[in-house]
């Protein structure tokens, strides 16, 4: 049987470790669509694009996708699959829609809760003491689609973004190598999420960094923990 076509928009080091896993794993990677690196915000995570290359994946740095020309373009792919990790823009519902076996994205919470931007940051300033990783099918709507699968982690009351992030890391390779003969087969899971429990929580700035100092020292303590390096 001839291996399904991969389409990856990947970024950070979710999108190093899902991309590692999928080459590990003989997938056969059409492409990799990617960001260029902003030269305001500090890198200390690895490098997709170097991974791509170093593996003779042709990589694209497009300003947008959302555009004809790169639906024009995923459509010359012939796309199989799409797998969304840690890639920082929204995909068009039209390239959704091109891969016969679906379009999926890997998000750093247990959605419903935290949907939207940098949830680990907003988990561990709401003082969660779990959070983890969710793959899910890719809909018009951001971190809304059915669930395919999920692995928790614990957050230590000590814990910090990095420290958290790396083990969401390690979470997300996890629940792809368990999903992968799924993932190609078409058998991918289905699992509504409840959108009672659902939370909503959008990117934040420098200034959100800033201290309160009339709230409780354990919400202080929290928000440090948040937003330290890097």
């Amino acid at each position: 049987m001839t291996e399904p076509a991969v389409l990856v928009f990947a970024y950070h080091d979710v999108g190093y470790v899902c991309l590692e896993e999928l080459i590990r794993r003989g997938a056969r990677i059409v492409a990799l669509v990617t960001h260029e690196d902003d030269p305001q915000e500090q890198r200390w995570f690895r490098s997709v694009a170097e991974l791509a290359a170093r593996h003779n994946i042709p990589v694209y740095k497009p300003a947008s996708v959302n555009n004809e020309e790169w639906l024009l373009h995923a459509r010359a792919l012939r796309p199989d699959i799409i797998f969304s990790f840690y890639y920082r823009h929204l995909i068009p519902e039209a390239i959704l829609r091109l891969p016969r076996l679906g379009a999926f994205n890997m998000h750093g919470s247990l959605l419903p809760k935290f949907r939207g931007r940098v949830p680990i940051n907003w988990a561990i300033i709401k003082g969660e003491t779990q959070t983890g990783v969710t793959l899910h099918h890719m809909v018009a709507r951001p971190d809304a689609g059915d669930i395919v699968d999920q692995e928790a982690v614990p957050i230590g009351p000590t814990e910090t973004a990095r420290e958290l992030f790396d083990k969401v890391v390690a979470a997300a390779r996890q629940v792809l190598a368990r999903q992968w003969e799924n993932l190609k087969l078409g058998r991918a899971p289905r699992i509504p999420q409840d959108n009672t429990q659902a939370s909503y929580f959008g990117g934040r700035k420098p200034e959100d960094g800033r201290i309160d100092w009339t709230r409780s020292a354990r919400d202080i303590f929290n928000l440090v923990r948040a937003v330290t390096h890097p």
